[in-house]
């Protein structure tokens, strides 16, 4: 979600409760699962059938993983109440009849492929800025709107992370008469609605002619703000408007000055009545947002349900944004990742772990150190199968929050949880650790990582065929990191061609007489291996950094690569022996 004037101060003070809902005092009782604390306010206010929950985007540019926060809070609130027999629907709306109030730097196709606006049509932009998103053409022409391209890649992403939203378009849901009831009541109480928006921002006069809705204008397709005269008597109910210019931040969007007459369908409220709009026409029972409108929006949105809807706001929750390798999400300074991005680092269940933890928490999304994240879920879910020794926090937390974790989302038709889980955690499952299956991403030989997998001790003897192939799948997903960062990792074994290489007589000599060692080991330890490289150098009078360029050449095809003994003592010892021999 967004706020139209998130940069104007506010001038009223909330005197509800504080939408930092997770705030506890000390001594408090709490549930081990943040999402239970939150269902048990929403029980409290005796809810009617379906409950809704419900989170929101302004589809202004590239949705990325920080936008999928709103989703996931909501989808761990919504299966508590599932689990506890109540029906619930999660809907999420495109705010998609906003206006287009600037040129992004950055978008994407429907693949999450990041282009520079100039690799697009940016003039078809820039020729419909104050336009509504769902009537600017989609810049890439996969889609019937700029609105509905960016919209698609959200609900793309709820799929992918098996959450069943109902998305909905707000310019839908004017166009059908969907907000005719709301709207025509805020305009029935103009003065009203005046009066409260006065207290939140100071370029409207309580005693002035301010009117909450903004018409498309019919010459020239954009918002505007400027009402001169309402007729409630029609229906649906019109307004009447001169099309003048826009403030959008540091830029002025200048209005055609069309007067013409519109319908309640042919634009829309301004976002500070849209939103508690939304509250009443969706029958809205928990909303989480970020911490921004917790100051902003939230305070106007219940004032605005209460004095004006006269109806109870939502549940409020607010969660902290989370940064991506330490910096703020921009999709300006190309400082994104989708959710598409990451599912090709990581398994599912990861990234819905990383979101089942306390929303109250600033937290760091680091591709960097995506290993720490893969390891952190891993003893996650070694803890709920009492695998390892835990504190009992982590123990308590495991197992009230794994199966919702792994389980797979409810069915988005139907909506609604069976007496059963449809797919019961199996203790069979195999995770190889993250460095260990980057290191196996070296080969491209699904046999060799199987086998290396194997002798390590990583896959028993008798793991069922499911669970090899699942801790196998691993592999790809920390080549990709290793590929994405550049890390230690991002190298390819040369398995089926011998490199092109060089070496003079002396380090010629010591690769023998390594592969000689190799191949009489009887146990090849990774240390010893790693250690002998050492001695054979030195032996041989071979500079000892040039000898490990030799084994990186002959191995990666590359001057570095990751430490070579222990890598080596992991692949099959022909293979090493006759490579070193310079044989194949």
């Amino acid at each position: 979600m967004r706020d139209e004037n998130a940069d104007e101060p506010e001038t009223a003070d909330d005197t509800d409760a504080s939408p930092y809902t997770l705030q506890r005092d000390d001594g408090d009782e709490h549930h081990a699962f943040w999402a239970d604390d939150v269902a048990d306010r929403i029980e409290a206010r005796t809810p009617t059938e379906p409950i809704v929950v419900k989170g929101g985007i302004s589809p202004s540019g590239v949705p990325h993983l920080g936008n999928v926060n709103e989703i996931m809070r909501g989808y761990y609130v919504a299966e508590v109440l599932r689990e506890r027999g109540y029906e619930v629907r999660q809907v999420f709306t495109a705010d998609d009849r906003d206006p287009l109030r600037g040129l992004p730097r950055t978008l994407c196709d429907l693949e999450g492929t990041l282009v520079d606006l100039g690799d697009v049509n940016a003039g078809a932009l820039g020729r419909n800025l104050g336009a509504p998103y769902t009537d600017i053409p989609d810049p890439f022409g996969c889609c019937d709107s700029y609105g509905e391209h960016f919209s698609q890649i959200i609900a793309d992403s709820a799929d992918a992370v098996d959450v069943p939203i109902d998305l909905l378009s707000n310019t839908e849901l004017y166009e059908t008469g969907a907000f005719d009831e709301v709207t025509r009541y805020v305009l029935e109480h103009a003065d009203r609605a005046r009066d409260v928006l006065s207290r939140y921002q100071d370029k409207v006069d309580a005693d002035g002619d301010y009117v909450p809705f903004n018409p498309i204008c019919a010459e020239c397709g954009k918002v505007t703000e400027t009402v001169t005269d309402v007729d409630l008597d029609a229906e649906p109910p019109t307004v009447d408007y001169v099309c003048t210019d826009m403030d959008a931040g540091d830029q002025t969007i200048d209005g055609c000055g069309h007067e013409g007459t519109a319908t309640i369908r042919e634009g829309k409220m301004p976002w500070r009545f849209e939103w508690p709009g939304q509250w009443q026409m969706l029958g809205v029972d928990f909303e989480p947002f970020g911490k921004d409108h917790a100051e902003g929006s939230w305070p106007s949105g219940q004032d605005v349900a209460r004095t004006v809807l006269e109806t109870e706001p939502p549940v409020p929750m607010v969660y902290e944004w989370f940064t991506l390798d330490g910096e703020p999400f921009s999709s300006s300074a190309g400082n994104v990742i989708l959710v598409s991005d990451v599912l090709e680092l990581i398994e599912p269940e990861v990234l819905r772990y990383f979101f089942a933890k306390d929303p109250s928490k600033a937290r760091d999304f680091s591709v960097e150190r995506l290993d720490q994240l893969v390891d952190e879920f891993d003893r996650f879910e070694a803890i709920y199968f009492g695998d390892v020794e835990a504190s009992e926090d982590e123990r308590e937390f495991a197992e009230r929050v794994y199966p919702l974790v792994v389980d797979g989302a409810a069915s988005a038709a139907e909506n609604e949880r069976t007496s059963e889980r449809e797919s019961e955690p199996r203790e069979d499952r195999i995770r190889l650790p993250y460095t260990f299956a980057a290191v196996l991403g070296m080969t491209d030989d699904p046999d060799l990582r199987e086998e290396i997998a194997r002798r390590e001790g990583h896959i028993a003897d008798d793991a069922p065929e499911w669970a090899v192939e699942g801790a196998l799948a691993r592999v790809d997903r920390a080549r990709n990191w290793a590929r994405r960062t550049g890390n230690e990792f991002d190298y390819e074994l040369k398995r089926t061609t011998l490199p092109d290489h060089e070496f003079d007589a002396a380090t010629e000599a010591a690769l023998d007489e390594l592969a000689d060692f190799v191949a009489a080991a009887d146990d090849l330890e990774p240390d010893a291996l790693q250690g002998e490289i050492y001695e054979t150098a030195k032996r041989h009078d071979v500079p000892v950094g040039d000898f490990f360029g030799a084994g990186y050449r002959l191995f990666f095809d590359e001057e570095q690569g990751p430490k070579l003994g222990p890598f080596l003592a992991k692949v099959d010892r022909e293979f090493v022996v006759d490579r070193l021999r310079r044989e194949t």
